[in-house]
């Protein structure tokens, strides 16, 4: 069997502290780097199901049509956005990203909130909350500026103002920030003093692919855009379970399969150093310890963890575990040689 992990986010930024992961930083070590394109996940995924012009990082994911796929919906042949519920917050001279990654929407919230944005785009748009912190935005008629409306949600903690979508967009976006602060979840929201959901970080337009290929048996992950990729190109997908040892449990004995873990991402972009050494713990416990111990086992015949946004792969076969001359360096020294 050959594993392939897309693990965003996985290395810190330069200067920032990393907390040991042991079996993580052994199988880094033993196995061969590949140098790739960096990109985000969601063009890197885009490349590797084949989709063209990816990854090159300003070509427009149709993240929307696939999130919708990926929850039960038919995108059929409209064009589709993700209209995520963000919190924006002022600075001296510009708003910043705040995701809400940082902060919990429930599902009765995204129903109340999106339920009373619908008279705003009514003839335009229909909303779709398919999850309480993913929402999709069907577009009802020909506009051709949607396709314009591409930047990414990583963008958290950063000036947003050079990447709000064309001009033509401003006067919705205004009345829905509008109708979102006067809503009465927000009014309980900021009373208990949490993060109002103040405005739609639009992103991700386009239409379903007409096809996608794929060299994986099965697809695990919890990233729509993942889920929706596999179900375009035919390839068995599901959530990635609670560890390594419950999908070992029930995977065949071999074939090609891709595992993408998004844990770190959200903690990374916002700056959170103790969520991000309690995500990497909890990847090193449930994942690449147990991994490990399959390939030395024999139970895996390759593993390969893929880094994105570092621009970097790292091929491991239980042969590569007896260079020990190899020495296992922290995750930092692989982010300063990114």
């Amino acid at each position: 069997m050959h594993l392939e992990l897309v693990v965003p986010a996985l290395f810190p930024a330069q200067g920032a502290p990393s907390a040991p992961a042991p079996a993580l930083e052994l199988l880094l070590a033993r196995g061969r780097r590949t140098p790739g394109d960096a990109s985000g996940l969601e063009p890197w995924l885009c490349g590797a199901f084949g989709l063209a012009g990816f990854p090159a990082a300003n070509s427009s994911v149709p993240a929307g049509a696939l999130t919708a796929l990926a929850n039960g919906l038919d995108p059929g042949p409209q064009r589709w956005l993700r209209a995520d519920p963000v919190h924006l917050r002022a600075a001296s001279d510009h708003l910043i990203l705040v995701p809400n990654q940082a902060f919990t929407v429930t599902g009765a919230e995204a129903d109340a909130l999106a339920g009373g944005l619908g008279a705003l785009l009514a003839g335009n748009f229909t909303l779709y909350p398919v999850t309480p912190d993913q929402w999709c935005l069907r577009v009802e008629n020909q506009d051709e500026s949607a396709a314009s409306v591409c930047a990414p949600i990583e963008l958290a903690g950063a000036n947003v103002d050079p990447h709000l979508p064309a001009k033509q967009w401003h006067a919705l976006l205004t009345e829905l920030q509008m109708a979102l602060y006067e809503h009465p979840v927000n009014t309980a929201r900021e009373a208990r003093g949490d993060p109002v959901i103040n405005s739609l970080w639009l992103w991700g337009a386009g239409k379903l692919p007409a096809a996608a290929r794929a060299p994986w048996h099965s697809v695990s992950a919890e990233d729509p855009v993942a889920l929706g990729l596999a179900r375009v190109a035919g390839v068995r997908n599901r959530a990635p379970g609670s560890g390594a040892e419950e999908w070992l449990g029930r995977a065949p004995e071999d074939g090609r399969h891709l595992m993408v873990l998004d844990s770190l991402r959200g903690a990374r972009a916002l700056g959170e150093l103790d969520a991000c050494a309690r995500r990497l713990q909890a990847l090193e416990d449930e994942w690449f310890a147990p991994l490990l111990a399959a390939l030395k086992a024999g139970r895996i015949g390759m593993l390969t963890v893929h880094v994105p946004d570092a621009a970097a792969s790292f091929e491991t076969v239980r042969g590569d575990l007896r260079r020990f001359w190899r020495r296992p360096r922290p995750l930092a020294f692989h982010a300063a040689h990114a």
